[in-house]
């Protein structure tokens, strides 16, 4: 088991009806201006931004508003953000919505606090964050586990460019996570939200690390636990057994535990990155659904022992240790065959990235063939264009 440092400083608040105690919770907090940062319509459609201004308003405490945040948050309403926020004196930020959201929230936060530094430079890794402002998350959908993460995914609209960077500045001071409020999200978002918290630990759990029973079988739970409450919140929108566990399961996939004494490392994030950011219209979860699979086939020959492990605990395979690959390759099957259950495409094609642009995805994640990524198998250029060739 590797070294490694656990330190989640969020506080949850978890159940029905607790975004009613944004406002308390925020006062206690020394905050003089508040900026309630958003997606579109239907926080205000629901009536929870109503009920956020109310709560804020019975503490007298002063606020702002921006909304607009899309699918891969952008850049240039993070620098907007920036702008109101240091206008206005703004000193916490609170995010009303999914992970998009709450990403665009911390860069906001970590560049009014930093004012000296380029935000952008954040994600691309030439400048880290030394401070940042407080910030909460109401949350609204369960998917990208950024209410406990410590990471922050931006797209540059005018490059292309899709980049995630880690920080301790990027863990919110507070999460209010209702599984109520996500009733209203579509089938589709549903299973592309189960699609990345599941996948936030898988990733974990084939990064690099032995000797971790003990987080192994932690991830192995969150994994089958994010998998069911997925499939029976997408069958039934109002299951609130299945939407508890999974924006539970939403948090704790994401946050760290379940990579205590292995290497970080979201090979197939990366993967994905390049896709959503050079077609925008893409959801997260469901490039990871296209992705993942294709990848496994082309890395489990070098990490059959995890892959074995996964194909047992998992997904319950009988494991034929005379014909070990046939195990493996089952339990990838099953986990395709879950993807399609829950309406996830399986391929690239199915989300209309054209194929001559395959390449360009690989150059891209490659950083022009002067990066590989880590892992049982490290993946150069060449092997990540296979991958999406496989994927295609």
């Amino acid at each position: 088991m590797d070294n490694f440092i656990y330190d989640i400083p969020t506080k949850v608040y978890f159940g029905k009806d607790e975004e009613l105690k944004v406002g308390k919770i925020i006062s206690e907090l020394s905050v003089n201006k508040v900026l309630i940062h958003y997606g579109g319509g239907s926080a205000v459609k629901s009536g929870l931004l109503g009920r956020v201004k109310d709560s804020l308003d019975k503490e007298n405490i002063s606020y702002v508003e921006l909304g607009g945040v899309v699918a891969n948050p952008v850049l240039s309403l993070v620098r907007e953000g920036i702008e109101l926020c240091k206008k206005e004196g703004v000193d916490f930020i609170l995010a009303v919505g999914g992970g998009s959201v709450m990403d665009s929230a911390k860069d906001i936060a970590n560049g009014v606090a930093n004012p000296d530094v380029d935000v952008w430079e954040f994600s691309l890794g030439t400048k880290a964050p030394v401070k940042t402002l407080k910030k909460g998350a109401i949350l609204t959908l369960s998917a990208a586990g950024s209410e406990m993460s410590n990471s922050c995914v931006i797209t540059n609209s005018e490059t292309g460019e899709k980049r995630g960077y880690g920080s301790p500045c990027n863990r919110m001071t507070f999460a209010i996570e209702n599984p109520e409020l996500t009733y209203s999200v579509s089938p589709y978002q549903t299973a592309c939200g189960a699609v990345d918290i599941a996948m936030h630990t898988i990733e974990r759990y084939f990064a690099l690390g032995e000797d971790t029973y003990l987080t192994d079988a932690v991830a192995e739970a969150v994994i089958k636990s994010t998998m069911k409450a997925g499939l029976d919140s997408y069958n039934n929108p109002n299951d609130y057994t299945a939407r508890a566990n999974m924006m539970w399961a939403s948090s704790l996939a994401h946050n760290g535990l379940t990579q205590c004494g292995r290497t970080f490392i979201l090979t197939v994030h990366q993967l994905e990155h390049e896709v959503s950011g050079m077609y925008p219209e893409v959801a997260h979860g469901a490039g990871l659904a296209a992705l993942w699979c294709s990848w496994a086939r082309y890395v489990y020959k070098d990490a059959m022992p995890r892959f074995l492990k996964f194909a047992a605990n998992v997904w319950n395979v009988d494991v034929d240790f005379e014909n070990p690959e046939y195990s493996v390759l089952k339990a990838i099957d099953l986990q395709e065959n879950y993807y399609k259950s829950i309406g996830m495409p399986t391929s690239l094609s199915e989300l209309n990235v054209k194929k001559e642009d395959l390449e360009k995805l690989a150059l891209d994640c490659s950083r022009n063939k002067t990066r590989t990524l880590p892992g049982y198998k490290p993946l150069a250029y060449e092997d990540v264009l296979k991958i999406y060739e496989m994927a295609y």
